[in-house]
């Protein structure tokens, strides 16, 4: 059987085999605009698929797009969308269809993992904190702009702040370190203060876990953090094998 995991994001498209065991295949990035996305898959997929799982926080026409592909090749396809109780994890949105799925497949990922009580946080167009306690209860999180949208947003309110470059400076001596400074120092402030409020709830320091395309960038000055890139896919993988697909 020939399983396939894709993970559809505001910025990209990332897609991993599901091997027999239960492990996940070397994960693969495919292009993300409309129109390259056939080519793309076309370029890393098999000519069939037997099941495919897709998890999407893009728009409405990629996210069909991408459906319509993998439709054309695969015999089931399966949407992951957020539930209020899934594999052990039991999230704290009344509504859970308002708490993105990629959101909850990270807490899938990290109750899975069993490292205890977890602080999550993904920085791709958003950053997202959410705090896991040990038991699998979702207390909730924050959304906020990322470094990267914070630079964008920046560029297009004043076009002469340039909307990348730079480096990270506690106290800057030009205009791009300042912007880099300023930008992950944001980010940084809202995940230390995070921290300490987690801790200070649940009696003990969480495991801090990032993900996502700009939570390398922040690694450095995070000491305590583990990098995890591939946390929703790996939650993916967890939603495809229980009762909840």
């Amino acid at each position: 059987m020939s399983a396939w995991l894709f993970d559809l994001g505001n910025t990209r498209l990332k897609c991993a085999p599901l091997l027999e065991d239960g492990r996940i295949g070397e994960v693969i990035a495919v292009p993300h605009r409309i129109d390259q996305v056939g080519g793309g898959l076309a370029d890393v997929l098999p000519g069939r698929i037997e099941q495919a799982w897709l998890a999407s926080v893009a728009a409405p026409e990629l996210t069909a797009a991408v459906l319509r592909e993998l439709e054309g090749r695969c015999r089931h396809v399966s949407l992951a969308r957020t539930r209020a109780d899934c594999a052990g994890v039991r999230i704290a949105y009344a509504q859970p269809d308002r708490l993105g799925v990629d959101r909850f497949l990270a807490l899938l990922a990290a109750h899975a993992r069993g490292d205890g009580p977890s602080l999550l946080c993904g920085v791709g167009t958003a950053l997202t904190v959410d705090l896991l306690d040990r038991d699998g209860c979702h207390l909730g999180g924050r959304i906020a702009p990322s470094p990267t949208l914070m630079r964008e947003v920046l560029h297009a309110r004043a076009a002469q702040l340039p909307v990348a470059g730079g480096g990270y400076r506690e106290f800057a001596a030009d205009t791009a370190d300042a912007l880099a400074s300023g930008c992950e120092g944001a980010a940084l402030g809202l995940i230390e203060h995070s921290v300490a409020a987690a801790r200070q709830r649940l009696g003990t320091a969480p495991a801090l876990l990032l993900h996502g395309g700009g939570g390398e960038n922040l690694m450095p000055h995070l000491p305590t953090a583990r990098w995890v890139p591939g946390l929703v896919i790996e939650g993916l993988a967890v939603w495809a094998k229980t009762e909840c697909a």
